[in-house]
């Protein structure tokens, strides 16, 4: 059985979607099983960071009782799997919020490790995706108004009796006007799982439609994502090393199937 992360924030445009797509893909080049699923439906942005922001089947479809979701699933030539939303106005009728816990529970059953980039803010979208994950991981950047913010979304998650994992800290620059990372772990009284500095590859790599995993590997924010991702994956290896010494029963996952037609990335 795998895990559910949701990658969540209290404010917009602190690197969410791009945190959660290389933390992924991350994960993914570790040899885990990974889908990345945009469950943020107002405004998804997951399909335009991979350059294929329009597909035939998409979450939408699933949570409105369209499609099953294995027909959503698309694979990217990395190998990482992304369940896209649509990007049609008309496509955000109908929608069953309440239905994303199930569609996590079914997804956790076929992959190692499901991140849910959520939606920003603390509306129903976001409390959605909240209570489909096992785990939550917060992005903040080095400033107050974001780290309000993300306070906010931790009280939040632990009020609907979520674990938070920890803080991801983005676009740091280490500037004298920036919060310092002891000031923030004080104010969030969660773990900082790593830092993301502010770096021009992370724009390079949104411009050719990729990671920045992938596009610029050496690159500062690449290796601080790779990082982060180690500690996600050793905190999943150490949960079931736990479970099996409590003699929990726990199936390994094979390989998800490669039949999901059309690829992210390929042209």
């Amino acid at each position: 059985m795998g895990k559910v992360y949701v990658i969540i924030s209290g404010k917009g445009g602190v690197g969410k979607t791009t945190s959660a797509i290389n933390l992924g893909f991350s994960i993914n080049e570790m040899g885990k099983e990974v889908i990345i699923v945009d469950a943020n439906l107002t405004t998804p942005n997951i399909g335009l960071h991979l350059g294929s922001p329009i597909v035939p089947v998409t979450l939408n479809h699933v949570m409105a009782n369209e499609a099953e979701v294995e027909e959503a699933i698309y694979e990217h030539e990395s190998g990482t799997k992304v369940l896209p939303s649509s990007l049609s106005i008309s496509e955000m009728d109908n929608i069953n919020h309440d239905m994303l816990p199930s569609i996590a529970k079914k997804l956790k059953k076929i992959s190692d490790h499901v991140f849910l980039d959520s939606s920003a803010g603390l509306g129903e979208e976001a409390k959605s995706a909240i209570r489909a994950a096992d785990e939550v991981i917060i992005i903040t950047n080095p400033e107050i108004s974001a780290v309000t913010d993300a306070l906010k979304t931790i009280k939040i998650a632990e009020d609907m009796g979520r674990h938070v994992l920890g803080a991801i800290v983005t676009r740091h620059e280490g500037e004298k006007w920036e919060m310092t990372l002891d000031a923030i772990k004080d104010m969030l009284e969660v773990p900082i799982l790593g830092v993301i500095p502010e770096d021009v590859s992370v724009k390079e790599s949104q411009r050719i439609k990729n990671a920045v995993v992938i596009t610029h590997p050496k690159s500062k924010a690449a290796r601080a994502y790779r990082s982060i991702a180690e500690k996600i994956a050793a905190v999943r290896k150490k949960q079931k090393k736990d479970r099996k010494d409590e003699k929990i029963e726990i199936k390994e996952q094979g390989f998800f199937r490669r039949i999901f037609g059309k690829l992210f990335g390929k042209k």
